[in-house]
């Protein structure tokens, strides 16, 4: 077996079932230890939107969310989606959805861990993620176990190594990918010029510059993809019922669909539907903690709600609406998977939107490029976090030049081994996050109640905030 074979066994080996079964058991245990914590949803959507300025913290609780939306809400939301249906039949559509339901509760603990143990650098800017909770969640006058150490080290490599493929590579390519399709007499460089000059005027300005951009274009480009998921769904309307009873009867029982061309089980339907929710909401990856740990908050369960949300809008939400779309356009247009031109989730996802006059294509081409841009820029910050941590402060610029240059790459065509090695990378990275925060669920369950369930959440957390010694 040659090099890209063992890397895709690899890949197929970290994404199986042992680590389905790992983020998936998590999600259904924090669930129950946090009371059931979705119960407080509408209160966490109004903490979302509601500013806490006299808080610690370098940005809000609105653009810790958005900033962390914009690296989740990506090309896994519509081709992800799709990609499921093709592999696991329209019933993983179901499976992805209640992957997000139940994953809010496991993104609720792990921000809770990274806010709670968050440090200040010597600038008195917010640092956190499960490298600082490894470190302090179970430090003991002032050491902290050799093993706890490795665990934060572990976490932070695989997310710096994960941000420039599936943050960076990945992502400019998706993006060149939709566009040359449709205008293929643009060259690739020059997407990958544009795409590059793009990203470096935010990110080079820092968090707060990265968290201000994502205010604006998260919700706007949520909003414009939503509305043209409904407009697809009203063209499709006497289709949407059948492909709601096709989606929870493919999730439960072998049944073939769409004249045969997909087949579907309840393992299948299970595996591939929980690994692309997985995949698409991130809860359980200890992405999202990273940059939550910079808003403004008055404690940890006040930012650990409004993350929460993020599972919420990304897979209860807009996933759930794509495997509508799709499954409703196959069933109104059978024909799309005929021919065998459809050979991945991207072709099934451009076939079934394109099959919607007038505004399919386009709210296909709008949604990718800007769900694929916001993910550039959320991740940046993520492997920025990362670097900051594993190599301090002045390995910054470098790996910000480093990251720029893969979305180059990945523009012009440097094949899917990035994308394969980052992947494998992405899925380690849960690992170490997951232990710790199932290690710490006894303290997160506890303070919840004291927090949340027993109404608390006004109270500030007067614990002081230590600063980290600059390397």
């Amino acid at each position: 077996m040659d090099i890209v074979g063992i890397i895709n066994s690899i890949d197929a080996f970290v994404w199986g079932p042992p680590m389905i079964a790992l983020l998936l058991g998590s999600h259904l245990y924090l669930t129950v230890r946090t009371g059931f914590i979705q119960r407080k949803l509408p209160t966490a959507i109004k903490l979302s939107v509601t500013k806490d300025p006299d808080a610690p913290g370098d940005i809000s609780q609105f653009g810790a969310l958005t900033t962390a939306l914009s690296a989740t809400i990506g090309t896994g939301n519509i081709v992800g989606v799709a990609t499921a249906i093709l592999a696991g039949g329209p019933g993983a559509v179901l499976w992805m959805w209640l992957t997000g339901v139940f994953g809010m509760a496991t993104k609720y603990a792990e921000t809770y861990a990274a806010v709670k143990y968050r440090v200040r650098d010597h600038k008195g800017n917010m640092l956190g993620g499960a490298m600082y909770a490894w470190r302090r969640g179970f430090e003991k006058d002032g050491r902290t176990p050799w093993w706890a150490v490795l665990g934060a080290g572990a976490f932070a490599l695989f997310a710096a190594v994960a941000s420039f493929g599936i943050g960076s590579a990945v992502q400019s390519s998706s993006m060149t990918g939709i566009i040359i399709s449709n205008a293929p007499g643009i060259p690739t460089w020059g997407i990958g010029l544009a795409i590059v000059i793009m990203v470096s005027i935010v990110i080079f300005g820092g968090v707060k510059v990265i968290s201000k951009v994502c205010e604006k274009l998260v919700p706007f480009m949520a909003i414009v993809y939503v509305w043209g998921c409904i407009m697809i769904i009203g063209i499709n309307w006497q289709f949407v019922w059948p492909a709601i009873c096709l989606i929870f009867e493919c999730a439960f029982t072998p049944k073939a669909a769409f004249g045969g061309a997909v087949g579907s089980g309840l393992m299948m339907a299970l595996q591939f539907g929980c690994a692309r929710g997985l995949f698409s909401n991130e809860s359980g990856l200890g992405s999202a903690p990273i940059v939550a740990s910079a808003a403004s908050t008055r404690n940890p369960a006040r930012q650990a709600l409004v993350s929460m949300t993020g599972t919420f809008w990304d897979t209860v939400i807009i996933c759930a609406l794509t495997g509508i779309v799709l499954v409703s356009t196959l069933i109104a247009n059978p024909g799309i998977l005929e021919g065998g031109q459809i050979h991945a989730g991207a072709d099934l996802t451009s076939a079934a939107f394109g099959a919607i006059p007038y505004i399919g294509t386009p709210i296909l081409i709008i949604g990718m490029v800007l769900f694929s841009y916001s993910t550039i820029l959320g991740w940046s910050y993520y492997g920025n976090r990362c670097v900051v941590y594993l190599f301090g402060k002045h390995a910054v610029r470098p790996y910000q030049v480093l990251y720029v240059l893969m979305a180059f790459l990945g523009a012009i065509g440097i094949g899917d081994l990035v994308w394969t090695v980052s992947d494998i990378t992405n899925a380690l990275m849960a690992v170490p996050n997951i232990i710790v925060v199932l290690a710490l669920s006894g303290l997160i369950a506890r303070e919840t109640k004291y927090y949340v369930w027993d109404k608390n959440l006004d109270e500030t957390d007067e614990t002081p905030i230590p600063i980290l010694e600059s390397k």
